[in-house]
């Protein structure tokens, strides 16, 4: 079955890179309506944005999406991580603003919000893109693939000269709640001197120590230090899951980055869906749905009450 959520959701917060005040609305949406940001600061006529490979816009420090009349959001990447690991598959998601509010970095403050407005089914079929081949991209060094599975799987391994970061690596299959358990409470992530310098151009405006992880020589400055040990890369796995759903569909694949970003992913979602026979759409059965990122889920999930 498709879902939904039960009843509508209201989130103010501030946009990361604008620093302004956002209201952001999650509204209920009937079979088949897909994942849709609503620009309600725009024309009517103008203002819907559909989450599709087509709507995809390549940028270096967030997700972007743009319809055909230029209309943009920016920063979706941790709500739409949020939607897929409940398992929403449709909605509407209403903005008076081009970013969604960063809140405190992580997905755990919008998979709250979901699992209190109720997660509700739709009699209606899910279809999921199943990976049929291996699709990879690289760029400088970096690395994203997608590979045949049986579920969703994430596998990413990161490397800082920074030494409080250096070199991590995890994988995890996102079924039986894994992204509430392991990722979701996981926050973006820089060094102060990359805040100084987005600062000064103009970006990051909203950026503080409390909605990101700053590590500066070898110290971690945001008071109380990390939610987990390895929370820099189960964070990027968190910004995967994300930008997968860019898909507007759930998948069943591997996914694989090595040093990847918004940008490498979304290419890699490009490429994939230009490759006719590396994927197909396939209506998905009981026990295949069952290995979803959202099947089962419940606040006993969540590590980390946002």
């Amino acid at each position: 079955m498709q879902n939904t959520i039960a009843t509508s959701v209201s989130i103010t917060g501030t946009g990361l890179h604008s620093g302004k005040p956002v209201r952001l609305r999650l509204r209920p949406a009937g079979v088949d309506t897909g994942l849709v940001f609503r620009r309600v600061d725009m024309d009517a006529a103008v203002q819907d944005i559909h989450v599709s490979p087509a709507a995809w816009v390549e940028a270096s420090l967030c997700t972007v999406l743009q319809n055909a009349h230029g209309v943009r959001v920016s920063t979706i990447e941790h709500l739409l991580a949020a939607l897929h690991g409940c398992g929403v598959h449709n909605i509407i998601i209403e903005l008076d603003a081009e970013e969604v509010p960063i809140l405190d970095g992580s997905a755990a403050p919008f998979v709250t919000k979901l699992l209190r407005a109720g997660i509700k089914p739709l009699d209606a079929p899910l279809t999921a893109v199943r990976v049929l081949k291996p699709v990879s991209v690289e760029k400088d060094g970096a690395r994203a693939s997608l590979f045949p599975a049986g579920q969703l799987e994430l596998a990413f391994e990161i490397d800082f000269a920074e030494p409080a970061i250096g070199h991590q690596s995890r994988k995890l299959a996102m079924c039986n709640g894994a992204f509430l358990r392991e990722l979701s409470d996981c926050r973006t992530f820089c060094l102060r001197r990359d805040v100084e310098r987005m600062q000064a151009a103009g970006l990051a405006l909203g950026g503080t120590l409390d909605n990101a992880v700053v590590f500066h020589e070898g110290e971690i400055l945001s008071p109380g230090g990390l939610r987990r040990a390895d929370e820099p890369v189960r964070h990027k796995m968190l910004d995967a899951m994300g930008d997968l759903y860019v898909a507007g569909l759930p998948m069943l694949a591997r996914y694989e980055g090595v040093r990847a970003g918004h940008a490498l992913t979304g290419r890699l979602l490009q490429k994939l869906f230009a490759t006719s026979d590396a994927y197909e759409i396939i209506t998905l059965d009981g026990s295949a749905r069952k290995r979803l990122p959202g099947s089962g889920i419940s606040f006993s999930d969540l590590s980390l009450s946002a």
